[in-house]
């Protein structure tokens, strides 16, 4: 099991930066995979990005490519999410979780956080 807490969120300008936390109790990040999702009003929710402790490649939505990046902090158990650039079609609200195994899929989520850009 896997308890996961996010932080960071805000209201920011567009052009701005944000860095998302998800901090983990539990297992460590190194044996898991943790990915960000984000759920707009109106809309379905959408995975933003991935890094996996059984891939070496990380994932990122097309939308959030070359603005978005997802690190891991080992030390602390904590994944980021640096957000740049960011444009007011990113606001939505942002939750982190976990995968297990491979092909389990995301069975543990945090309680998520609001991001809001303002054009």
């Amino acid at each position: 099991q896997v308890l996961l807490v996010e932080s960071g969120g805000g209201l920011v300008q567009a052009g701005g930066s944000l860095r998302l936390s998800c901090a983990a109790s539990g297992p460590s990040i190194n044996t898991i995979s943790v990915g960000w999702f984000r759920q707009a009003p109106g809309k379905e929710r959408e995975k933003v990005s991935v890094l996996s402790s059984w891939s070496i490649n990380q994932y990122y939505a097309e939308a959030v490519k070359g603005r978005f990046t997802i690190s891991g902090d080992r030390a602390k158990n904590t994944m980021h999410l640096w957000m740049n650039s960011l444009k007011p079609e990113d606001t939505a609200v942002y939750y982190c979780a976990a995968e297990m195994a491979p092909g389990l899929g995301y069975g543990y989520w945090g309680q998520g956080t609001q991001v809001t850009v303002s054009s």
